[in-house]
């Protein structure tokens, strides 16, 4: 079964940067449609961004022009460029693919404060 496993956030101050990894067990995640997500204190999930395995992209309107994300198949790995970080991007990140979705990992705490 595919494992994720999300590194990369800590506390930032506004208007800095993070870059968060998600690595994934399992051959045959190139073949999957990933995602990242995040997750706020007393809110629901909401999808952040997506990249499918040729590269197509898609952003949530809140982080266009802000967050980059990006994969490597070879490695197994997406990841989610974060700049002009905001405290409203608070959250836990997850990585995922698409619905359906797998287990999904423990995310990483990203915390902008100053």
């Amino acid at each position: 079964q595919v494992q994720l496993v999300e590194s990369g956030g800590g506390l930032v101050q506004p208007g800095g940067s993070l870059r968060l990894s998600c690595a994934a067990s399992g051959s045959i995640f190139r073949f999957y449609h990933m995602g990242w997500y995040r997750q706020a204190p007393g809110k629901q999930r909401e999808f952040v961004a997506s990249i499918t395995p040729g590269g197509t992209i898609n952003y949530a309107e809140f982080v266009k022009g802000r967050f980059t994300i990006s994969r490597d198949n070879a490695k197994n790995a997406v990841y989610l460029q974060m700049n002009s970080l905001k405290p409203e991007d608070t959250a836990i990140y997850y990585c995922n693919k698409l619905i359906p979705y797998l287990p999904w990992g423990q995310g990483t705490q990203v915390t902008v404060s100053s």
